[in-house]
């Protein structure tokens, strides 16, 4: 597999140094080495990170409950938790102070959500679709096919409109901060009995077929409108369902896979591209609102850099680390495990898009339609989202896409 950095030390290593110096000042210095790193170097680094993280006493300290997120994984999946944690603690010169915890240990991808609802936790990252079950408003996100690749889903992010759209009826709905995301789309990943199966080229191959799908009650509409059969698991146990041929694939997108280990037991992912995968962080509202003016600018600032790195490093990462191209860079994830990517033709995925959008099929929405655009104070959620997500070209690279700074308009 292509890393950047060859780590001379073990798991057990890295948390004998996490005693002394604590998991977050360790994975902090664990993310920042590059090359080949051996253990003294880790503790030195850690040391180093230690001694700036706790040069004055925080005003505030936050729990970053990062699902399962570690300083290894988020080199695969580009979600931005560490960068994030680094840049707000040196810009704020330690006033806010963020303890990360990672790796399923406080809070996982159903539950991150509802844990910073409860006060568990400030921070938490897992997907939106996951966090869909305790914040149902994040469906926003999710029609199907109202974003047509990777660069129109972070114009919308930066866009001032995203605003009134997304953020603040999060807010309101669910007490919920949204601060950045990671963006790919969704497709399915075929487990093992589909290996020695022809690559897929269309929808139709895939009919009857029953695959794993998240906490997303739009996604599920979607599924059912291609004859996909959703069926519920957690993603904690998506691997064994996949293992044990339980089930014929799963509704996830492609640096998942790679960071959750998934791709010795998938075969196929098929690039659908059906509706949003966003591996978003955010934080409590409350939390957010006893930050001083000026913290809560930081807190701003640190969100829009990170989603700006996200951006290049997650579009890099796509190619050289996990393999979602065809053809695949040699030593990548997806070329060491045999994992073919399924690319579908413009015309198939338009065929996809006219079954279950609902630009094209408008009534199986209706219901969910309703309800959020209740939550949003009237406005149609579909519609100016579907606009906004067509102002850049459907062939836009995602890492030419302008940053803005969405929250000043």
């Amino acid at each position: 597999m292509s890393e950047q950095k060859l780590n001379l030390y073990s798991r057990r290593d890295l948390f004998r140094v996490a005693k002394d110096y604590g998991l977050t000042s360790t994975f902090l210095a664990a993310g920042a080495l590059t090359g080949v790193v051996t253990l003294p170097q880790l503790a030195a680094a850690a040391q180093s990170t230690y001694e700036k993280r706790y040069k004055h006493e925080p005003k505030h300290v936050f729990k970053f409950g990062a699902s399962g997120f570690n300083e290894k994984n988020l080199l695969i999946e580009r979600a931005g938790c560490l960068q994030f944690v680094n840049d707000l603690e040196e810009r704020t010169d330690g006033q806010i102070r963020i303890e990360f915890i990672g790796s399923n240990q406080i809070c996982g991808q159903t539950n991150c959500v509802k844990k910073t609802q409860q006060g568990i936790v400030d921070i938490y990252a897992a997907s939106t679709q996951n966090s869909a079950g305790g914040a149902p408003y994040l469906n926003v996100l999710d029609y199907a096919y109202m974003f047509p690749n990777r660069a129109s889903q972070y114009h919308f992010l930066y866009h001032p409109d995203s605003q009134k759209i997304l953020r603040d009826p999060l807010r309101t709905n669910h007490g919920i901060h949204f601060l950045f995301s990671h963006c790919e789309l969704r497709g399915i990943q075929l487990g093992l009995k589909w290996e020695d199966k022809p690559t897929v080229t269309s929808v139709e191959q895939l009919a009857g077929t029953k695959n794993r799908v998240t906490g997303t009650q739009l996604g599920r509409i979607a599924m059912e409108l291609m004859n996909l059969n959703p069926v519920p698991i957690a993603w904690e146990e998506t691997l064994d369902g996949l293992k044990q041929g339980l089930i014929d694939g799963a509704e996830t997108w492609m640096s998942a896979v790679a960071y959750a280990n998934m791709a010795p037991v998938v075969s196929q992912c098929v690039d659908l591209k059906f509706f949003c995968g966003t591996e978003h962080t955010a934080m409590s509202a409350a939390a957010f609102d006893k930050l001083d003016g000026s913290l809560q600018d930081a807190v701003m600032e640190s969100a829009y850099l990170t989603q700006v790195h996200v951006q290049a490093a997650n579009e890099a990462a796509l190619v050289n680390t996990v393999g979602a191209t065809n053809p695949q860079m040699p030593g990548t994830i997806f070329a060491e495990n045999n994992v073919r990517v399924a690319s579908l033709s413009d015309a198939e995925i338009s065929k996809a898009e006219q079954m279950s959008s609902p630009e094209f099929n408008p009534g199986p929405w209706e219901q969910w339609r309703e309800r959020i655009n209740g939550w949003a104070g009237g406005i149609d959620t579909y519609s100016e989202i579907y606009k906004i997500a067509r102002e850049v070209p459907k062939d836009m690279l995602a890492e030419n896409v302008e940053p803005r700074r969405w929250w000043k308009g």
